[in-house]
């Protein structure tokens, strides 16, 4: 029996070789789009999974308190990742439930030298020396207990271990660093063990680890201040341990340690780092729930889409199975039997369809790891843990796809059938047509999606983000000393050149890594307020080479030299966080900051040097030549390459120790949507497969039913029916379901994006001619597709569609 079943099913799929593949093809593109989202998915759901204490691992993070006439709400970045040290220590002997602490220093650039080499290496953490109790990271050579512990002691990656040392044995090597957090040094760092590369689905990574005890020999006094925030502290709690109890001793904890308290902390679980964390200052890395929730809503409309079309196909070719159907069960075949046929036919095509996402999938791994930026394995996800699921999938699309014919047309009476009487055909038809109408409102959906996305995204690089950021190039030179002490020489020698327009030192730039600290300004009242706000420190060409807006007083200025010393820029966001409506009222009030006292001198306009995501936050800019990271110069546009051969000559003349890098501050800036790029990238392409693959069910259904139709045709051509007339004949029925769905598409995308756009301080407006556009663009596309159909239709020479007659 089953034998026989195959060989019809087969025979079918034979017959019928268009609509067989239409549906193979188009529901093995399906489940390829759901596939290779639930990869993405399940990735960004799979951070941190390879550390083997995962379920016990936390992390402080440092939260700002608000001042008394100040709101929870007003306070820019509640938490920081970023903490202080002493607290891990004291965090240790106050909790018996913590067996270890690992603290690190944020990750930074070190100078290291190699005989004449010099490189800038990135991604270097000061790591504790219980890292490896914590974290499981995977060495290879030397040992773990003793790695990190001494001062100038180095653990590298297996890939920076040959890119320094090539095949030979790293372990004992010595590389000579000259930068040391903070402060300059010129000491010998020695391997003292390699680990595996870190896997790509960590929340942070690093080349290199450099052991804490180095930072503590060149800075002892940060381990013991409680207001020097520049650590990140994790601990590895025991099996008693209990969160909900634990947070209820924080305040305890902290008050014991806080005369006046200003800041207070909080904990996350190592499943929060990368998806449900809030905290700034990150060590890495983090995801988007929200995002992840969108693409595996997007993969369910895939799949949906794809298993509509075989529904419509299989529903629009049922009549033609009906006297099948009659025959058989006139001859006695029982109504299971029909119902094991058709519903063995559907699993046996979408089985062949998962064959053919198989092999979609692995030719557009490569494509999908551009597109994601990630290093995703077909092997990682199909194994033996995950074909049982496969399997059940196949089954379960099998059988929806399937359940059409196996039970409506498995129930036909013989009788009425043969007479050629249908009782189903109507409900087929309604049927047909309600898919439809969802298939093309979730297209809608994506449609109108992707100009969203689009249009934001173009927002964010269009605004007007109150700087100069065009033709800025900026050099890196990691606080270098050598550098500092030659600033003048260096600026004056670059700006000799006739395609520099301007430069200016600084610690941050728009876009990059700044401080965060208290700064005390006398207030209105007279008293004098403490805040915390962002800080640039910058040189005294800064302002005018970025071409900021002053809104009161004035700039840093040559002829004022009592401004390196005691002088002070705020922005109208931190004239307003202290108490100022009118920001000019802010100037000649008293300041200190950081052992400077003074004045302030000026009031900017505000500028986002953040992210868009974020709004504008308060912000100091004090004069500090010497605490310097970046030389900005602004350059002309011509001959970029020669511009730029010309500087690195200039650099290696009164920089010969250090390599020359530089960046674009423009490219720089956008590196902060880079999750934004890579989700429109994500979103845009799976649209448009979605579209194609409601195309594609379209183009099957508007060909069944110009089949069907043929000799209809053929009599209105005789009786002088013009081919436009046929085509609108064989078109409007589809075009009436597509509006349709224009309709009930319209609410759920601007529910949908709205919340989307809820994610950014500055998001466009969704305008009535997104849905219009959308709709046009999904009616086009169903025109185009039944159309190409009809036109055939109409061309066909009416002797051969009557002559069987």
């Amino acid at each position: 029996m089953w034998k026989n079943y195959l060989k019809i099913a087969w025979r079918n799929l034979l017959k019928k070789k268009a609509y067989s593949f239409i549906n193979i093809f188009g529901l093995g593109l399906g489940m390829t789009c759901c596939f290779l989202i639930f990869m993405y998915v399940q990735d960004e759901l799979s951070v941190d999974s390879y550390h083997e204490k995962k379920d016990r691992i936390y992390r402080l993070t440092h939260g700002t308190l608000p001042s008394k006439d100040q709101p929870e709400s007003a306070v820019a970045n509640p938490f920081w990742v970023w903490h202080n040290a002493p607290v891990g220590p004291a965090l240790k002997s106050y909790f018996p439930e913590i067996d270890k602490v690992v603290q690190f220093s944020g990750s930074s650039d070190i100078l290291l030298t190699d005989g004449e080499n010099a490189y800038q290496e990135n991604g270097v953490f000061f790591m504790d020396s219980t890292a490896f109790d914590v974290f499981s990271w995977q060495v290879v050579k030397g040992d773990p207990k003793t790695a990190l512990t001494a001062p100038y002691s180095m653990v590298m990656t297996e890939s920076t271990a040959k890119r320094y040392f090539g095949n030979e044995d790293p372990i004992g090597k010595i590389l000579k660093g000259s930068d040391s957090p903070g402060r300059s040094n010129a000491g010998d760092y020695r391997v003292t063990a390699v680990i595996e590369d870190i896997p790509a689905n960590s929340h942070f990574k690093f080349n290199m680890l450099l052991s804490l005890s180095t930072f503590r020999l060149y800075w002892p006094e940060v381990f013991d201040s409680w207001g020097y925030v520049d650590f990140y502290t994790y601990f590895l709690v025991n099996e008693n341990f209990n969160l909900a109890s634990f947070k209820q001793k924080i305040p305890e904890f902290m008050a014991a340690r806080q005369d006046n308290p200003l800041y207070t902390v909080n904990v996350e679980p190592m499943n929060d780092f990368y998806l449900r964390t809030d905290a700034d200052r990150q060590p890495g890395d983090t995801g988007s729930l929200a995002n992840i929730y969108v693409f595996s809503v997007i993969g369910i409309f895939i799949l949906v889409i794809a298993i509509i079309n075989f529904m419509n196909l299989s529903t629009a070719r049922s009549m033609e199975r009906a006297k099948e159907v009659g025959i058989r069960k006139s001859v006695g075949a029982e109504r299971k039997h029909l119902i094991y046929q058709f519903l063995g036919e559907s699993i046996i095509i979408v089985f062949l369809a998962m064959m053919v996402a198989v092999i979609f999938v692995a030719v557009s791994m490569p494509l999908m790891n551009s597109i994601t930026g990630k290093e995703l394995e077909l092997g990682r996800f199909v194994n033996w843990q995950t074909i049982p699921s496969m399997i059940a999938i196949l089954i379960v699309v099998g059988l929806l796809a399937g359940s059409y014919p196996a039970f409506v047309l498995s129930g036909f009476r013989p009788v009425q059938i043969l007479k050629g009487i249908s009782v189903a055909n109507n409900s087929g038809i309604s049927l047909r047509k309600g898919l439809v109408i969802f298939q093309f409102s979730l297209s809608i959906i994506l449609i109108a999606g992707t100009i969203i996305v689009y249009t934001q995204m173009n927002h964010l690089l269009d605004k007007d983000m109150g700087f100069d950021k065009e033709q800025m190039l900026v050099l890196d030179y990691n606080y270098d000393e050598i550098v500092n002490n030659r600033s003048n020489t260096l600026k004056s020698e670059l700006e000799s050149n006739p395609a520099i327009l301007s430069a200016a030192f600084s610690r941050s730039v728009p876009g990059g890594y700044f401080p965060n600290a208290g700064t005390t300004i006398e207030g209105p009242d007279g008293e004098m307020i403490q805040k915390d706000q962002a800080i640039f420190q910058v040189g005294i060409d800064f302002i005018d080479h970025f071409d900021m807006k002053l809104v009161a007083g004035r700039s840093y200025s040559r002829e004022f030299p009592s401004d390196s010393t005691s002088a002070l820029v705020v922005n109208e966001a931190a004239a307003r966080q202290y108490g100022y409506a009118n920001p000019a009222d802010i100037v000649g009030k008293k300041f200190d900051q950081w052992g400077r006292a003074g004045e302030v001198i000026g009031v900017l306009k505000n500028f986002n040097f953040i992210s868009l995501h974020r709004n504008i936050e308060p912000l100091t800019l004090p004069f500090e030549a010497y605490a310097s990271r970046f030389l900005s110069l602004k350059i002309k546009p011509n001959n970029l390459q020669k511009t730029i051969a010309e500087l690195e000559e200039v650099w290696k003349r009164i920089a010969p120790h250090r390599p020359f890098l530089y960046s674009f501050l423009d490219e720089d800036f956008n590196k902060q949507y880079q999750a934004d790029f890579k989700f429109r990238k994500i979103f845009t392409v799976f649209s448009v497969l979605a579209i194609l693959i409601a195309s594609l069910g379209l183009f099957g259904l508007a060909t069944y039913t110009a089949e069907i139709r043929t000799k209809e045709i053929g009599i209105r051509k005789v009786l002088g029916a013009e081919v436009s007339s046929i085509v609108t004949l064989l078109s409007k029925d589809f075009i009436k379901l597509v509006l349709v769905a224009i309709v009930l598409a319209t609410p759920v995308t601007w529910f949908a994006m709205n919340k989307w756009l809820e994610g950014f301080a500055y998001k466009v407006e969704i305008g009535w001619w997104v849905y219009i556009l959308a709709g046009m663009v999904a009616l086009i596309v169903a025109m185009v597709t039944i159309s190409s159909q009809a036109v055939r239709a109409a061309l066909v020479n009416p002797v051969n569609s009557l002559k069987s007659d």
